[in-house]
Order: structure tokens, then sequence, then C-alpha cells
């Protein structure tokens, strides 16, 4: 019971760690303005890791890779605590054990991208019902405009009313559904073939 406890304390904690992590690196890979509060937010509770993995991890092509793969690590200790204290016997496991937790953790950053996506989704439209003229708005905007923009192009605004965060969030769960769920089975049996080799 205590286990499960602090199993759950654990996962709760570093995943909403994990998830300004992923947000991070998509800030800046979308090129969100440093001067509003929930960009400064999460480069402030970040820097700590961010900054000295930058040293040896060099932004590409305008991606802060030193986010995305401090993410990566974090996700990928995370799963290897979880299963260690829910009783998986992890000295047992060879490389590829290894290389399968790595490969899941890489699948959780893409649920966790998926979930973003949607939660912005979700937020604009109730920030510009409650107060379109929040400093939020033009973060949400820049958050969202590559995949909205990509979507009214197939599908119009009709009558004013603007489909494509509808068309964004079905898009999504169809994703974590099938070809995410997917690569969680493959990494599972990556993992399980480790332990048995």
């Amino acid at each position: 019971m205590l286990t499960q406890a602090v199993i759950f304390l654990l996962d709760t904690i570093v995943t909403a760690f994990l998830a300004v992590l992923l947000l991070r690196f998509y800030l800046q890979l979308l090129r969100v303005p440093y001067g509003n509060p929930l960009t400064q937010f999460v480069v402030t509770v970040t820097n700590f890791l961010v900054k000295p993995l930058r040293r040896v991890i060099p932004g590409l092509w305008g991606m802060d890779l030193a986010s995305l793969m401090g993410a990566w690590l974090v996700q990928w200790l995370l799963l290897l605590a979880v299963d260690g204290l829910a009783g998986m016997p992890l000295g047992r496991g060879n490389a590829i054990m290894y290389l399968g937790y790595g490969f899941w953790a890489l699948v959780e950053l893409l649920r966790m991208s998926l979930y973003l996506l949607m939660l912005v989704q979700v937020l604009l439209f109730v920030v510009s019902l409650v107060n379109p003229y929040s400093p939020f708005m033009g973060v949400l905007n820049a958050l969202s405009a590559p995949f909205t923009n990509r979507v009214r192009r197939f599908i119009p605004p009709i009558a004013n009313v603007d489909l494509s965060p509808m068309v964004i969030v079905i898009v999504c769960q169809l994703l974590l559904m099938l070809p995410v769920a997917w690569l969680e089975l493959v990494a599972r049996q990556i993992i399980r073939a480790g332990m048995g080799a």
C-alpha cells in the first residue's frame, strides 16, 4: 500500500515536470515570445536541468534538443523507477531491456505531446470565451496555429464556426488509440524479450 502511494506521488510529480519540459521544447520550436507569464514560468521551472544539458547537447535547426533529451531521460528513469518499485526484477535484464525502456520513453513523450495539443485546443476555446484579451491567448494561438492552419485548408470555417480544434482533438484521440497504443505494446514486448534473454 505504501509502495502504491510512493508510485502515485512519483508518477504525478515527475509527469507534471515532464509536461513542462515538453512545453518548453514546443515553445521554443514554435518561437513563442518570452515576454509572457507562462513562458517565463516554464523556463524558470526547467532551467536547473536544461542549462547543464545545453553544455553537452546543442540546439539543432531551432530545436531545443536539451529540453527534449532531458524529457526523454527523465521519462526513461521514471519508467524504470515505477517498474522497479512495482517489483519488476530490473537487475536480471540486459541491454535490450533497457533499450526497450528507452523506446517506451519515446512513446510516452509522443503520448504526452498529443495530450498537450488537445489541452491547448480546450484551453484556447475556454480562454477565448472567458477572456479573449488574456495574455495567455498569444501563447495558446502560437502553439495551436501550425495545426489549426493545416486543418483549415481542408475544412474551412462554416458560418464563422471554426471546426479545426474539434478535428484536432479527434485526430489526437485516434492516434492515441491506434499507433501510440501499438508502439507501447512493441516497447513492452522488447522489455520482456530483454528480461527473458
